[in-house]
């Protein structure tokens, strides 16, 4: 049997999966949960060989909560199901290490499948999505001078404090935690030995060249 957690805040799509996958025969729903903080600590303990999770939720994302647990257990396999098709939160949850991000549009035979080929070790990560990526990730070796000691993330946070948006928007945007992408601001200005976001912003647009 294939062990399977869900976190989605609306009880009703609950029911609805656990019902549609149950009735495959061969996948078990060992757990749920519709809050993020509480599927954070009881995914590692339950131990599924898959946690289906909604990206978007009233504490949080499952994006973080797939980069939470597989940290603690990287045999747990996270599958991201979402309602928005977004770039961003595709990097995020490529980079918190889902095996798959799947449309809550997808027909449930599909989603069936989906577990399955999940729980087999199989990514169901679009390759030219994956590539793009990695891409990203490479580029930053090429990155100005000043950037070199920023992480990939700490220079995404830099571009957005460059385009002018707070931390709340920011956090939107990367499926991260309001506080998480302040200590990130916090950490880029040190490393840049600036005190101020303002000035990051105009070293940023210098930099990048940015033109917002």
């Amino acid at each position: 049997m294939i062990r399977v957690f869900l976190l989605d805040d609306h009880e009703v799509v609950r029911r609805g999966l656990a019902d549609l996958l149950q009735s495959s025969g061969d996948i078990e729903v060992v757990g749920e949960s519709g809050l993020a903080q509480e599927a954070t600590r009881r995914i590692p303990a339950l131990r599924p060989d898959v946690a289906i999770l909604d990206a978007r939720l009233p504490d949080g994302n499952g994006i973080d909560v797939c980069r939470d647990v597989r940290a603690v257990d990287s045999s747990i396999k996270g599958l991201i199901l979402t309602s928005y098709e977004d770039d961003e939160a595709l990097f995020a949850a490529i980079m918190a290490g889902a095996a798959g991000y799947v449309l809550k549009q997808i027909r449930g035979t599909d989603l069936v499948d989906a577990v399955r080929r999940v729980a087999a070790g199989q990514s169901l990560l679009d390759p030219a999505i994956t590539t793009r990526v990695l891409e990203r990730i490479r580029s930053g070796v090429e990155q100005p001078r000043e950037l070199k000691s920023l992480t990939e993330q700490e220079r995404r946070i830099l571009e957005y404090v460059a385009e002018g948006l707070t931390n709340r928007e920011i956090a939107g945007k990367m499926f991260l935690a309001e506080k998480t992408v302040k200590n990130y601001v916090s950490s880029v200005l040190a490393k840049l030995g600036l005190e101020r976001r303002t000035q990051a912003a105009v070293l940023a647009t210098r930099l990048l060249g940015k033109t917002h």
